[in-house]
């Protein structure tokens, strides 16, 4: 019988591609001479081939393991019909931060709710620094955990240490949904991780666009966010919700504020954000009325004033001194201080900011741990850190940095087949209907398939998340945090 006092996960459920041909690593061609004999099919264990009336057709290319296939269909072939190659269209995908593999990577966990199969490299991408040079050590733990299940491992996080009278929060994972505005994506994205989350047990944050009412349900498990525009803030929103978020600066963009283009300035954006059909807007940075931890705190003793039981996160970047901006915001009274590095932001971020701009987030989360520590503030104080988080393995590094639990947004985006195009500020750049406020590509997707599609990363994260944990010895994800002896970098080997 269960414990009904544990939360209980929803289950993984296949969710299949929205397209006709999703894009795999390898391709497997089929000539004439078949003879319909099915050998393809009884020994693909991962539904490549398929057998209808009598003939024998290739019909899920995507799965294929290609050359690293432990039985090989087309050596087993009898008369030599079949042949696999690799892709040409999967070598035009991604970039050194997200290659085509952790694309194909995480589009498997969103389908099958899984780690994928061997042949795909779903842990880290290509940059040359970063997470991608930062390895986990796992050095004869496992044995000590062997008898140990997996419902044993806790991996949940509580956001409110400061034991004051703002609603006590956990979240079941460590991870939760960062800002996504409405205007930047669409209503059906924000609401399928809106979705996903309340499912999970965590959060989702609106960005500054504004609150729409199809978000409404999920209040319980929504992060309202004020930012710079004050776009859609509205007193009775911070009533309802049980977090807010002030966003002082994105670390993809630091200094420059937000941009959203007048095509995506639909009447319905207009509406929410009070604005002109059509129109760009502008948030500027920074706050003109913060300048100092004092004028700070009035931000926060605002929130508190209208809402007395909500939690406060501070969104900032990683400039050199954000050490102090963490301890002040401690003493200003927030609860979280969301560290936003700038390996993150969408297609709509401009790279000369998310590449010369601010402190790389692995430098920047362990010296804010360790000045908290100092100050004898960092148990009161939740730590979140963002920007470039692509991976479960992302995640365990970054705890073991000094963060206690991780923001995603771009990795939400690719669960719904995001392909990393580079369009997102276009009105109809997003040809996958997700980073969109046209209505006619919005209907590309649909809210329950969205909703599942990011249940089932999510699921395949948390089981990656435990997996790791076992392998180090622990038994809880408090145990990662700040253990900077489970990592190495490839240049210090």
């Amino acid at each position: 019988m269960s414990n009904p006092n544990v939360f209980q996960f929803p289950e993984a459920v296949r969710t299949r591609s929205r397209f006709r041909n999703p894009i795999g690593k390898f391709r497997v061609n089929r000539t004439g001479d078949c003879i319909a004999c099915g050998k393809c099919v009884e020994i693909c264990p991962y539904g490549v081939h398929v057998k209808r009336r009598g003939q024998v057709f290739v019909e899920n290319n995507y799965l294929c393991l290609g050359t690293g296939c432990p039985e090989p269909c087309y050596k087993a072939c009898p008369v030599q019909a079949l042949s696999v190659r690799r892709n040409p269209v999967f070598d035009t995908l991604g970039d050194f931060r997200w290659t085509n593999e952790l694309l194909a990577g995480t589009w498997y966990m969103a389908e099958f709710g899984e780690r994928p199969l061997a042949g795909l490299e779903y842990k880290v991408g290509n940059s040359g620094g970063g997470f991608d040079k930062l390895r986990l050590i796992f050095k004869g733990t496992r044995s000590c955990l062997e008898d140990i299940t997996d419902d044993d491992i806790d991996v949940s996080l509580e956001l409110n240490r400061r034991d004051d009278n703002a609603h006590r929060i956990r979240i079941e994972i460590p991870v939760y949904g960062g800002g996504m505005s409405y205007g930047s994506v669409s209503v059906t994205t924000m609401v399928s991780r809106a979705r996903a989350a309340a499912a999970l047990g965590t959060f989702s944050c609106t960005g500054e666009g504004g609150y729409p009412d199809e978000l409404k349900p999920y209040d319980d498990h929504m992060i309202t966010q004020v930012a710079t525009g004050l776009f859609g803030v509205k007193e009775e929103t911070i009533q309802r919700v049980k977090i807010v978020e002030f966003k002082y600066a994105q670390g993809a963009k630091p200094g420059l504020g937000g941009h959203l283009l007048g095509d995506k300035v639909t009447p319905g954006v207009a509406r929410m954000r009070e604005a002109v059909v059509g129109y760009p807007l502008f948030s500027p940075f920074p706050f003109h009325s913060v300048y100092s931890v004092e004028d700070h705190k009035k931000h926060v003793d605002w929130i508190k004033a209208i809402n007395p039981k909500a939690l406060v996160s501070v969104k900032v970047s990683t400039p050199t001194d954000v050490d102090m901006v963490a301890v002040g915001s401690y003493y200003a009274g927030a609860h979280i201080i969301h560290l936003d590095g700038s390996y993150g932001g969408t297609g709509a971020a401009p790279d000369i900011a998310k590449k010369n701009i601010a402190m790389p987030i692995e430098y920047a989360v362990p010296k804010v741990h360790r000045f908290l520590q100092e100050e004898g503030v960092r148990d009161k104080m939740t730590v979140i850190a963002s920007g470039g988080i692509r991976t479960p393995h992302d995640v365990a590094k970054i705890i073991a940095l000094g963060a206690d639990g991780v923001c995603i947004g771009t990795a939400d985006l690719v669960a719904l087949e995001c392909v990393r195009c580079q369009n997102c500020e276009s009105g109809r750049g997003c040809a996958r209907g997700i980073a969109t406020t046209d209505p006619e590509l919005s209907e590309l997707m649909n809210i329950e398939w969205g909703t599942q599609r990011i249940i089932n990363m999510y699921l395949a994260w948390l089981r990656e998340l435990i997996r790791i944990l076992k392998k180090l010895g622990m038994k809880s994800i408090k145990e990662l945090v700040g253990r900077t002896d489970c990592l190495i970098h490839l240049d210090y080997m």
